[in-house]
């Protein structure tokens, strides 16, 4: 029996993008269905996504936070400058109404989502590097993203950072460190390495739950501005690709390298700030509609930015051949 939760978790993981958008397009046409994933049961839905994340954690993970500091360092300044500055900027340029830019810039500010890891694997990044990323970045997230939001934002809206804070601590990283807890006493057992298996796929059911949730709440409100919205969640995400890459340009990382950071910095934890955005900013729902989008979209273009790289790759290799 668990072999075939194993099959259908892999499978959910390799259409994560379109599980996510289906959901999306199912709850705008029956809000009903996705009535109850609201405020507690977000949070609680995140807090499984991230508790899916540790238990994939293991002591190694944590190691190469030491033995590779230059690298670790590199990338998390890259995650934490790049995207919150980003997204300050496209705000101010294209004139974005305020609770639309409060969604961006906190999607900007939240850690690397924990799919940047598949993706990674995908178009044969630094997949160890990855995780450390991924790592590092949660676990600062509870101090960075209620200071970046309150640098950034605290002019326009009142940012509850102590707040912020302990939301993060309770739906980030003490999920993340039970199910690292529970990995490191049931790890060496057959039957919990069937378990941690079938883990993305819950995460990506959980994810369009979570979507599924604000686009029935607030679907009304992107018919509203859904263009304007998609077009700075675009813009956001594909400059994060792109000045990520030259982060590592900078820093003379591998190509490996490079393709890893591209992806860490580009690739949020959108469903953080979809949750975030939900109960720190419930008179702004274009907040949560901005984050619910950077959501389904990241997650496709996680896919395309693996393709993109795997076709030059091979395109070069052919190039090298002739």
């Amino acid at each position: 029996m668990l072999a075939i939760f194993v099959y259908i978790s892999a499978f959910l993981a390799k259409l994560t993008p379109l599980v996510v958008a289906a959901s999306a397009v199912f709850a705008f046409f029956a809000p009903g269905a996705f009535g109850w994933v609201r405020s507690y049961s977000q949070t609680a839905i995140l807090g499984g996504i991230m508790l899916t994340m540790g238990m994939t954690l293991k002591n190694e993970d944590f190691k190469i936070l030491v033995s590779r500091p230059f690298d670790i360092v590199v990338g998390a300044l890259a995650q934490f400058t790049l995207m919150p500055l980003i997204a300050w900027s496209l705000a101010h340029i294209l004139g974005l109404p305020k609770a639309v830019a409060i969604g961006l810039i906190l999607v900007g500010s939240c850690p690397g989502g924990v799919s940047s890891n598949i993706m990674s694997f995908l178009c044969k990044g630094d997949v160890a590097f990855s995780v450390g990323l991924t790592t590092i970045s949660t676990l600062l997230a509870p101090l960075t993203t209620p200071l970046l939001m309150l640098w950034l934002s605290g002019e326009n809206v009142d940012i509850d950072a102590i707040g912020m804070f302990k939301s993060i601590l309770i739906v980030t990283l003490l999920p993340v460190i039970g199910g690292f807890l529970l990995n490191s006493f049931f790890g060496k057992t057959n039957a919990w390495r069937s378990i941690v298996k079938i883990m993305p796929g819950i995460a990506v059911i959980g994810l369009a739950l979570i979507v599924g949730g604000v686009v029935s709440a607030h679907g009304a409100k992107f018919m509203e501005s859904g263009i304007l919205i998609f077009v700075a969640v675009f813009l956001h995400n594909a400059l994060g690709y792109i000045l990520g890459y030259g982060a590592g340009v900078i820093a003379k990382f591998s190509k490996a390298k490079k393709k890893t950071v591209s992806i860490e910095v580009g690739m949020q934890n959108a469903g953080l700030a979809t949750v975030l955005a939900g109960r720190h900013f419930p008179l702004l729902p274009e907040a949560a509609i901005a984050s619910a989008v950077s959501c389904v979209w990241h997650s496709i273009s996680g896919a395309l930015i693996a393709g993109i790289f795997n076709f030059f790759d091979s395109d070069k290799k052919r190039e090298d051949e002739v």
